[in-house]
């Protein structure tokens, strides 16, 4: 009994359950980056709007945009739910985070393979690892407009008389 009320304390917790949104978004964001680098653009670079660009910076748009719309999905079912804001207005800001955690991502992506000789895929990795937490109260508080105090309202242990 106490291990089934464990499991629902955890699956009540805002942050656990953003670590699954993260995580989904992440799988699919990385086993996309690794299909893309590795199987579907494997010329070094690319001619992209008149820019010479590295296949893994291609892969690497590719992969994010895919795992930001699963990560966006999930986190607004799922995570902050209880958010009033309009899904338009939610998906904007979230895409607007995303795309500065994009060239945050790309810029320790590029720091990691060029200056310290990582596997790119290892680099995607450990990139996207390293900027984890930021996003959830970034996205709790900007994407969302939701606080970051937390609410007790509806936990047993903080009512009144208990």
């Amino acid at each position: 009994m106490a291990d089934n009320k464990s499991k629902g304390k955890l699956v009540d917790n805002q942050v656990f359950r953003f670590v699954l949104s993260a995580g989904a978004g992440f799988l699919v964001d990385v086993s996309a980056f690794y299909l893309f680098y590795h199987n579907l653009l494997t010329a070094h670079t690319y001619h992209i709007f008149g820019l010479t660009v590295r296949n893994y910076t291609v892969s690497l748009a590719l992969s994010f945009f895919m795992g930001v719309v699963v990560n966006f999905l999930i986190t607004r079912y799922m995570v902050f739910n209880e958010s009033k804001s309009a899904p338009r207005k939610q998906f904007f800001r979230f895409v607007t985070v995303a795309i500065i955690g994009f060239f945050a991502n790309l810029s320790v992506v590029k720091i990691l393979i060029q200056a310290c000789s990582f596997n790119p895929t290892v680099a995607r990795i450990s990139a996207a690892l390293s900027l984890f937490f930021a996003s959830f109260f970034i996205h709790k508080v900007f994407s969302f407009s939701l606080s970051l105090k937390r609410n007790h309202a509806n936990s047993e242990h903080h009512k009144p008389g208990n």
